[in-house]
């Protein structure tokens, strides 16, 4: 089946559906300053953990980003062009590249801006990139590579059907404390028109460098390291046409605050 990204009114966002399987564009012509997402964050929360996007087809998008596998197990991050699935023991995994995934987003990441971090705890060092990238209406991808007194994380354990609603599951959510550890954080910034499709805001995951541990951020203190910034103008979505319950669930719901509680 091949897939077409098609323009949706005059706006920066693709819409297609994804079948049983993709066929992307070729490399040398995928626009390389987008994002390209899987689902919907309001799917997601509504307990739509099964996805027909292989992470293979999914590599095609993009060398960076977050999401997770199917059945929510775990969290997913893609850096360099390679998964890593971190799951509920807060340990790292290689998935197999036929895994697939019901929600995640991606960019092939060609950062513009390049900054030191310093000292500083989560809230300010959302602050100085707010500052350093000012619209807030565009994308922002980001990839920070530093040494951190403190990280917090999380992960979720693998659901079977019938699915629960992802705040019941992250209630009683793995949280790890990781300390003077060097890592990686993968993630976006994304703008607030995109409730109930993404995270709106800062939205990113994180594996240490020797890639054993990390997962979803809850919090963090970054001492140094190399900030790295691309703003991004394009957004594609691919739906999934065969879902069953990604077809059955209410998209006109407001989960502001179900998001709230699962993201914290």
């Amino acid at each position: 089946m091949r897939i077409r990204l098609l323009p949706l009114l005059l706006l920066p966002l693709f819409i297609t559906a994804a079948g049983c399987r993709i066929a992307a564009p070729h490399a040398a012509t995928m626009p390389r300053d987008a994002v390209t997402q899987v689902a919907t964050i309001d799917a997601l929360l509504a307990g739509v953990y099964d996805g027909e996007v292989t992470l293979a087809e999914l590599r095609r998008y993009g060398d960076t980003g977050i999401g997770t596998v199917n059945g929510l197990d775990g969290e997913l991050l893609l850096l360099d062009g390679n998964f890593y699935q971190i799951r509920a023991d807060g340990r790292v995994y290689r998935p197999d590249p036929n895994e697939k995934t019901p929600f995640a987003a991606v960019t092939f990441f060609q950062p513009q801006q390049h900054y030191p971090a310093r000292p500083w705890t989560e809230k300010q060092l959302c602050a100085q990139i707010d500052r350093w990238a000012p619209d807030r209406n565009l994308l922002l991808a980001i990839r920070i590579t530093g040494y951190f007194t403190r990280m917090r994380t999380r992960s979720v354990p693998a659901q079977r059907p019938p699915y629960r609603p992802l705040t019941a599951i992250t209630e009683k959510q793995p949280e790890f404390e990781l300390e003077k550890v060097s890592g990686t954080i993968v993630g976006f910034r994304l703008p607030s028109y995109v409730k109930g499709i993404n995270v709106p805001g800062y939205h990113w995951h994180f594996i240490t460098a020797d890639h054993r541990h990390g997962g979803h951020i809850l919090n963090f203190q970054i001492i140094s390291g190399r900030i790295e910034l691309q703003t991004l103008a394009r957004f594609y979505l691919l739906l999934p046409r065969h879902s069953a319950g990604f077809a059955a669930i209410d998209l006109g719901q407001d989960r502001t605050e179900e998001l709230r509680r699962a993201e914290q």
